[in-house]
């Protein structure tokens, strides 16, 4: 097999992992589930590939995965079968609506929902295997702060977290961002607004979410952490329609608000970072690894893995302000 060099372009500059090369592993994730967050990241992977990017979406939702109902699709491999050996990553593949790939890891899969180190292991060979054969690879995360949510956030370059004005949701992202931050070292993370109720609300939602970071996050070296924006998806009727045929906005009603939104949050993204170049993907490739033992959880251990309690987080009326009612449309 021949060999190619992949060169980093100049001006690329460490990311939140500390990797030297620009970012190309995303992870999407949310503090509360029902924001969206699976049907944002497949259609801004249709709206990347539509401006030329090879993109992958892995579903790392490991135990209640379901982007393959929002595709439509029905995989004869998932991410069980190549992490048990039973198929090899390029079976597991598949072309989704918009161009651009998706590996699907099926539902139920209880042996997966918790942190083993075999899941760890396998997970981590996973990213390092695709990493260099996509301009942009997406980790489609689980909802909140669990062991393996979190552990699939730490294998991003970036994370991109999902949130509604709504007061609920937005206590949850800040809990994501502050954990993500003392836990992971993250000092910047990027925002999107779903479910927006007037173009202009996801401005003023970022600004509040930021100053409440500002006022109680202060990392363990000092300093604080930055919100980036990417953009805001109003709502809209037609993200309804598309979900209950098991379409992609960007398909089904290109020219809608929502589309619209997503379309200007994929080149958003884009300027903030660009592709940073693939290989091609040999065929054949495994994934898999042998069993790894169980350590016997202790008191200790089990402490050590939980996250921070809701005591140490700011009362929800701290954030009750993030819910911003817009009296001027900003257009």
């Amino acid at each position: 097999m021949s060999t190619t060099t992949l060169t980093t372009s100049p001006g690329s500059e460490p990311t939140a992992t500390g990797r030297t090369e620009r970012p190309r592993v995303f992870a999407i994730t949310s503090g509360k589930g029902g924001v969206g967050k699976t049907m944002l990241a497949a259609n801004l992977a249709a709206a990347l590939a539509r401006r030329g990017e090879r993109v992958l979406v892995i579903d790392a939702d490991l135990g209640l995965a379901n982007l393959d109902v929002v595709l439509n699709l029905q995989p004869r491999r998932t991410l069980h079968d190549v992490f048990t050996g039973q198929g090899t990553l390029d079976q597991a593949l598949l072309t989704a609506p918009g161009d651009f790939q998706v590996l699907l890891a099926g539902s139920g899969l209880i042996e997966y929902s918790r942190l083993t180190p075999t899941v760890r292991e396998q997970f981590a060979r996973l990213i390092d295997t695709v990493r260099p054969h996509y301009d942009r690879v997406l980790i489609d995360t689980g909802a909140g702060i669990s062991d393996v949510v979190l552990y699939a956030i730490s294998m991003a370059d970036e994370a991109i977290v999902i949130a509604t004005p709504e007061p609920t949701a937005l206590a949850d992202a800040y809990a994501t961002v502050k954990v993500l931050g003392m836990q992971q070292g993250r000092t910047s993370m990027m925002l999107v607004v779903n479910q927006t109720h007037r173009h202009g609300e996801g401005r003023h939602v970022a600004a509040q979410l930021q100053s409440v970071i500002d006022r109680f996050i202060t990392l363990p070296e000092g300093g604080t952490i930055r919100l980036n924006p990417l953009g805001e998806v109003v709502s809209d009727t037609s993200v309804r329609q598309a979900v209950q045929r098991r379409q992609l906005v960007m398909l089904a009603y290109p020219g809608s608000d929502a589309a619209q939104g997503m379309s200007a949050i994929a080149m958003r993204l884009a300027t903030l970072h660009p592709p940073a170049g693939r290989l091609p993907m040999p065929a054949g490739t495994l994934v898999t690894l042998l069993p790894v033992p169980e350590p016997v959880a202790t008191q200790e251990a089990a402490q050590a893995s939980t996250p921070e309690s809701p005591a140490d987080l700011p009362a929800e009326a701290d954030l009750a302000g993030a819910t911003v009612t817009v009296t001027d449309d900003p257009r």
